[in-house]
């Protein structure tokens, strides 16, 4: 294998990328590259048809979205998770935390409280809507919000069953704006890292394991199914305020996706925050139940508390585990201003 500042090539990539153009991706659903993905999943037990690829079609989506003090923040429908992180800000914006420090006790303590009711409601509902209903505009209700909000007291409580785990996941995320004003919040992933950990041969590509998403519970509305689409994690995010686009942001990594939204929303709106300080600040991450990750750089004094409040709250240092962000705003005078996550390795550059 390659070490460290060697150069690689994958010509077999490469030659699937010319493809993959030249075709207008066509090839990848009925051509070439489809019969070597069909060929080698089924030489190694798996059940993929040409037939699956050649119904795969991709759909254009409204987004969703709600107001949060005065700005609009959209997100990726369901079957994606963005619509966790729509209800947290729902619960979060009964309560003034542009009254309350960013690193402080409470304001950790309010924002891991409503992402526990959010993620409670993800994973009880998000599935695939072109086959089951998901109650989308329900579960966004301000009215809805405040019967969860009245759940939150001083204590951690323990939220419904449900397991988002930190992961080691292969997920991208950019965004891009250009002089006329159009931006571009754009997510792609593979999943677990490097998906499946299988390469087609001859391909240069990974195959996904997105199946994972689904539930194995007989009746869950997001249980396996032949044509469905799981439970998936990757959603872009933008934010508006009075119609006009401020811009793209978005974070990397699993369940943290909401999370990192939520969080970068708050340092933003409650904290005017700008985006590199934005995603400098010490990150938090709700594992499961009432256990809740800390980054490093977290005031041990923070630790404490919320420990003395019944989270199991814990310093984690892999990094990976807080995502990793990209943020670009647009200023009234037209000008943009962006940051990148200095817990991966993008930056943000203009031209």
């Amino acid at each position: 294998s390659p070490g460290v500042g060697d150069m690689w090539r994958s010509t077999d990539m490469a030659r699937s990328l010319r493809l993959i153009a030249e075709t207008n991706a066509e090839v990848m659903y009925s051509g070439e590259i489809a019969e070597r993905i069909v060929d080698f999943a089924r030489s190694t037990g798996g059940h993929l048809t040409r037939g699956d690829l050649e119904s795969h079609a991709s759909t254009w989506v409204d987004p969703i979205r709600t107001s949060y003090r005065g700005h609009d923040v959209w997100e990726i429908p369901p079957n994606g998770q963005g619509l966790a992180a729509l209800i947290a800000l729902n619960i979060l914006e009964g309560f003034d935390l542009a009254a309350v420090a960013r690193n402080s006790a409470q304001s950790f303590h309010l924002q891991i409280e409503a992402i526990k009711l959010a993620f409670a409601d993800a994973h009880r509902y998000i599935a695939d809507t072109d086959r089951v209903p998901v109650p989308t505009q329900e579960l966004l209700s301000k009215n809805y919000a405040a019967s969860r909000r009245a759940l939150i007291g001083d204590r951690a409580l323990l939220p419904e069953p449900g397991d988002p785990t930190p992961t080691q996941g292969d997920t991208v995320y950019l965004c891009a704006a250009d002089a006329s004003g159009m931006m571009v919040s754009y997510i792609q992933s593979t999943f677990d890292g490097f998906g499946s950990h299988v390469v087609v041969p001859g391909t240069g590509i990974v195959l996904q394991n997105r199946g994972s998403g689904f539930s194995l519970e007989p009746g869950h509305p997001n249980v396996l199914e032949p044509s469905k689409r799981p439970f998936h994690t990757i959603v872009p995010g933008f934010l508006t305020k009075d119609g006009t686009a401020i811009g793209p942001f978005g974070v990397m990594g699993g369940h943290m996706q909401p999370q990192g939204h939520v969080q970068m929303v708050v340092n933003t709106v409650d904290h005017r925050m700008d985006p590199q300080t934005s995603l400098d600040q010490p990150r938090w991450f709700w594992h499961k139940d009432r256990s809740t990750l800390l980054e490093p750089a977290v005031d041990p004094a923070i630790l404490e508390e919320l420990r003395g409040r019944g989270h199991d709250a814990k310093v984690w240092n892999e990094l990976d585990a807080y995502g990793r962000g990209q943020i670009i705003w647009r200023l009234p005078s037209g000008s943009y201003i962006a940051g990148s996550d200095h817990r991966g390795d993008g930056q943000a550059i203009g031209y």
